[in-house]
């Protein structure tokens, strides 16, 4: 059993003479515990480095690519949401799998464990991780950005009691953001996601907003912002600008007026 502490405060280098294959396995066992300290300080730690870095070959990313994506259907929320997040560093750092979109596309859409941090399990945070994903998916040359807008909009109206509270709605607006830098977004596509947002907004009952409604809209604004600013991937760089702002700017603010029609 490999002393992951040490190889943690080693900076993530690879032990002298390991097997990488065997110590993966062991860092896979790892992103499925319960303890955050194992999963997340350790575990992912040392696969985001060592992805990073080029430290596994092809053909161990791809292993690890087809084991995130089988566990999206896990019974455990903190396995389920820790997938993306590998899966996340797999892509932008260049190991893509078409195969591994649809799993995430089902779970991204449907799952109903949002707690963001929580004291004994550490961070779950389902609705970020997955954002981180779908960001990376949005911008990667072999996904069709106008299904990663759409599932963003299949998230935002996803009904739902838990008000998002750990930054879920700027990662997710930033991973729409990155979506709509895509040049080969047309007019129409780069809007047609807000429709089925706006549409959830209109017909719900009377009263004051439900915990979605809120969520999805703080998520709207932060959209807003970046066609305006645009925005980074990564946080670096010079900022790309989204290919049909003025559209997407004049549709979302549309779509706010029917929630806040006093502000836009």
């Amino acid at each position: 059993m490999t002393d992951w502490h040490v190889v943690v405060e080693t900076g993530c280098e690879v032990p002298h003479g390991g097997d990488l294959r065997g110590m993966l396995e062991e860092l896979c066992d790892m992103l499925a515990s319960p303890d955050p300290v194992q999963r997340d300080d350790i575990a992912y730690s040392v696969v985001a480095t060592w992805v990073s870095k080029g430290v596994l070959p092809r053909d161990l990313c791809r292993w690890l690519g087809d084991e995130m994506a089988a566990r999206m259907s896990a019974d455990d929320v903190w396995v389920r949401t820790f997938a993306p997040l590998v899966l996340d560093v797999l892509v932008s750092f260049g190991t893509f799998d078409p195969a591994w979109v649809p799993p995430f596309s089902r779970w991204y859409a449907t799952e109903t464990d949002l707690r963001g941090h929580e004291p004994d399990l550490g961070w779950l945070h389902a609705v970020a991780h997955g954002a981180d994903l779908l960001g990376a998916l949005g911008l990667h040359p072999e996904v069709a950005p106008a299904s990663m807008l759409e599932l963003a909009g299949r998230r935002l109206v996803a009904p739902s009691d838990a008000v998002w509270r750990h930054n879920e709605d700027e990662r997710l607006g930033h991973a729409i953001a990155l979506t709509l830098t895509r040049p080969e977004l047309t007019s129409e596509e780069s809007v047609a996601w807000v429709q089925p947002v706006e549409d959830s907004w209109t017909s719900r009952p009377s009263g004051p907003p439900a915990a979605w409604v809120q969520n999805a809209s703080r998520t709207l604004r932060v959209v807003l912002g970046a066609t305006l600013t645009g925005t980074r991937p990564g946080g670096e760089g010079q900022a790309l600008s989204l290919t049909h702002a003025k559209a997407v700017q004049e549709r979302l603010l549309s779509a706010l007026h029917t929630l806040t029609p006093w502000m836009w």
